[in-house]
């Protein structure tokens, strides 16, 4: 498999050697069991200098038209906020590598990326009318700027036609290990091994819901009369009432700031104050009552469907 690595200025130095260390720990165990190496890689950039956000020259090569690979991965820029990663998006080299990327397409290279470097392939507009994961904590803002990509920023992995997208910073692993997968299912199970790492499905567990709801004052002010009453239950109808807005305004602005409905994000919550107060010690009958349930059996099944993992998983954190 021939793969290149489009490496620009300010490249997320984890992010770029995670997975140029997982597919060379992969050709070095397939070369060990005597085996031919499964990647072909190929450091390329759109400047003839680049370093990494932490200053480290990468030595890329010139791409040239001769250059067919069968993948490009674009690691993540290092510009994790709103206030970096707009401008980043304006930058000329930055421009001639998303116009690069749609030219790649046109050829029938794959594209997959992780973490910001989403952005870039949503910029393309190969993303429209498709499904795609990013990091958690800019998804409103890639709603907003992407609003005809299917995001579903929980999942941690999400193929497409074109290619495959993963989720925030250490997504970078997960999807060389996918990459790897593809080339090889044995490889790859010997390489998570070797690097203490596996494929995870999702990110959900990782997400911090009032991070999100401070990209909109409504859905801000929101997120706090619910905190304020995760016992009592929820009623779209009270909650609009008390936030001054229409029932349809709420449910619109959650939609687009948050991509889920407010009973949704309500769950979210519930499951969030669920969890620090089983790592607290408290039982889950304990902990259901303080989120609004009468069973403790009903929390375990929405801890299970939120975050894949149950009560016995929580536990074992502390340990």
């Amino acid at each position: 498999m021939r793969i290149c690595i489009l490496a620009l200025d300010g490249v997320f130095d984890t992010g770029y050697t995670a997975i140029l260390d997982a597919l060379r720990v992969a050709n070095n165990l397939s070369v060990r069991q005597e085996k031919q190496p499964p990647f072909e890689i190929t450091i390329v950039g759109v400047r003839k200098k680049v370093r990494t956000n932490g200053g480290l020259a990468i030595p890329v090569q010139t791409i040239a038209p001769a250059l067919k690979p069968d993948w490009v991965i674009v690691p993540a820029l290092a510009t994790s906020t709103p206030e970096l990663l707009v401008p980043a998006l304006a930058r000329p080299d930055v421009r001639q590598a998303i116009a690069q990327l749609r030219e790649w397409h046109e050829q029938g290279v794959k594209i997959a990326t992780s973490c910001i470097g989403v952005f870039l392939l949503a910029e393309t507009g190969l993303l429209d009318h498709r499904e795609a994961t990013t990091t958690w904590w800019l998804a409103p803002l890639f709603r907003q700027r992407f609003p005809r990509v299917q995001l579903e920023e929980s999942r941690m992995l999400v193929p497409t036609d074109i290619g495959v997208t993963a989720g925030a910073a250490m997504g970078h692993l997960d999807l060389a290990l996918w990459l790897i997968r593809k080339a090889s299912p044995e490889l790859a199970v010997v390489v998570s091994r070797y690097l203490l790492a596996d494929l995870r499905s999702s990110q959900a567990q990782f997400i911090i819901p009032n991070h999100l709801a401070q990209a909109d004052p409504l859905v801000l002010r929101f997120e706090r009369w619910a905190r304020d009453h995760l016992r009592e239950g929820f009623s779209l109808q009270e909650a609009a009432a008390a936030l001054a807005t229409s029932a349809r305004s709420l449910q619109r602005r959650c939609q687009a700031v948050l991509g889920k409905s407010p009973l949704s994000y309500f769950q979210d919550l519930r499951v969030e104050h669920a969890q620090s107060l089983l790592h607290g010690g408290l039982d889950l009958d304990a902990a259901a009552a303080e989120v609004g349930y009468i069973e403790g059996a009903t929390l375990g099944t929405l801890l299970r469907q939120r975050t894949g993992r149950g009560v016995r998983d929580l536990r074992a954190d502390l340990r």
